[in-house]
């Protein structure tokens, strides 16, 4: 690396000014935005609260439909508490100087170089994730504990951080080192092979996952029920499609929270049910719920969302290669960029890590924009999927543990349609039990 030293920032370029308004004005959109539709659903819930939904009359009872109003309504006061205070610790990290005293004190410490940037990601990783705990330990401890959810201990909490944060180094040095390395030394296009690796690295997650990393956490045991299996592999078999095997997760250890889930790629596919699920719905329910989630990789739906992904990161790291070659991407956000001591130059190797924390921050502003549209194309796909289990299993079955389910998760039948429309990856409970009605009988009917 070319010796370098921290100076005067030069004055500001157009680039410089532009960013640091559309910065400002994201972030007070974003923030803004979030809590008025927060705000929203929390009158349209309560104003909901006295009486269930006709078309949910005969099967959701008033006590059920009202704990998950008072469920729904806790959650969004946290979450607006949380979402401003993200935003003032996003402010104190860029506008504030936060990141640039951080910086200064890893160059007073380490002196530049390599392991000064390695320093800086881990730090700010550090302290981002311990900024987070108090907000993860209240929604445990308090409310999920208030609303007869949680089922951690203390002391499982904690293990489970530990083991979380354990997790985070072995994987996240080795990768954060290989980016800083590929932005070193690399040339011009290290952006490309950057993110090559980062799509690989996705790809070995999603491989590892079912088999490494989740037993990490939470054991897993094949299922022993006869019945659901039996059903299980006949919906397998004319499907066509193949798992390494069937689980029974102890779900139950942490949350009464339930669900079932596909994980994995290639041979590594598994099928994974929670304990709890398994006492809560009949075997022609388990099916059907289990076909839907089929249906997700039977119309390419995850392959499709990695498609997506992988441009859309394409795209931010070529972005992130221009930036960070520019003096203004630098100072519009707070910090004072190294320069080459011998030209007086930016020094885009020198700020690599830099590049990389402030693109982040970025992101987390301007992709939460993007929110409606991802939301959007989740819901297209839940109700494609849906049409797939009611060929493979029963609509009918599938509606019947869709209610078991919003009811057990608290799950609220009365959101507001825009806060709908904004956040929610699957269709309301309404919408999208409408649809199963006009959906055809299955094999399994």
């Amino acid at each position: 690396m070319p010796t370098h030293t921290l100076i005067a920032p030069s004055p500001w370029t157009p680039l410089a000014w532009w960013l640091l308004a559309a910065f400002a004005a994201g972030l007070a959109l974003h923030l803004l935005l979030t809590l008025w539709l927060a705000a929203r659903q929390a009158r349209h819930v309560q104003r909901h609260r006295a009486s269930v939904p006709a078309a949910f009359a005969s099967a959701i009872s008033l006590q059920a439909h009202q704990r998950a109003a008072d469920y729904t309504t806790d959650s969004l006061r946290l979450g607006m508490l949380e979402a401003t205070f993200s935003t003032l610790v996003l402010l104190g990290w860029t506008l504030l100087g936060g990141l640039d005293a951080l910086n200064h004190t890893l160059l007073h410490w380490l002196g530049a170089g390599f392991a000064q940037q390695l320093a800086l990601l881990l730090a700010f990783g550090a302290i981002s994730a311990l900024l987070g705990l108090p907000w993860s330990l209240y929604k445990t401890f308090v409310i999920e504990q208030r609303h007869g959810f949680n089922r951690m201990s203390l002391r499982l909490w904690l293990a489970d951080a530990c083991r979380g944060a354990l997790l985070a180094l072995a994987l996240g040095v080795p990768l954060l080192a290989a980016v800083l390395a590929l932005m070193q030394a690399a040339g011009n296009l290290w952006w490309l092979w950057a993110w090559a690796l980062w799509v690989g690295f996705q790809l070995l997650m999603m491989w590892l996952a079912p088999t490494v990393i989740a037993p990490l956490f939470n054991r897993f045991e094949p299922l022993a029920d006869e019945a659901v299996k039996a059903r299980i592999l006949a919906l397998m078999q004319r499907s066509g499609f193949t798992v390494q095997g069937l689980f029974v997760m102890d779900g139950s250890r942490r949350s009464a929270h339930a669900n079932a889930y596909f994980t994995g790629l290639g041979a590594a596919k598994r099928v994974v049910f929670f304990d709890t699920l398994l006492g809560k719905l009949t075997a022609g329910e388990i099916e059907a719920v289990l076909a839907h989630e089929l249906g997700h990789f039977k119309r390419r739906h995850i392959a499709k969302r990695l498609v997506a992904f992988s441009a859309l990161s394409l795209l931010g790291f070529a972005l992130l290669g221009w930036l960070m070659q520019q003096s203004g991407f630098y100072l519009a956000l707070g910090v004072q960029p190294a320069l080459d001591a011998a030209s007086g130059a930016l020094d885009p190797r020198a700020n690599s890590a830099l590049a990389l924390v402030l693109f982040g921050l970025l992101a987390e502003v301007f992709g939460g924009l993007l929110q409606p549209l991802w939301a959007q194309l989740s819901r297209r796909q839940e109700f494609e999927a849906d049409a797939y289990a009611a060929e493979q299993a029963s609509a009918q079955e599938l509606a019947s543990a869709l209610l078991k389910l919003y009811e057990d998760n608290a799950s609220t039948l009365t959101p507001d349609p825009l806060y709908a429309r904004f956040y929610y990856s699957h269709p309301p409970a309404a919408e999208r039990l409408a649809r199963m009605q006009t959906l055809p009988a299955g094999a399994a009917s």
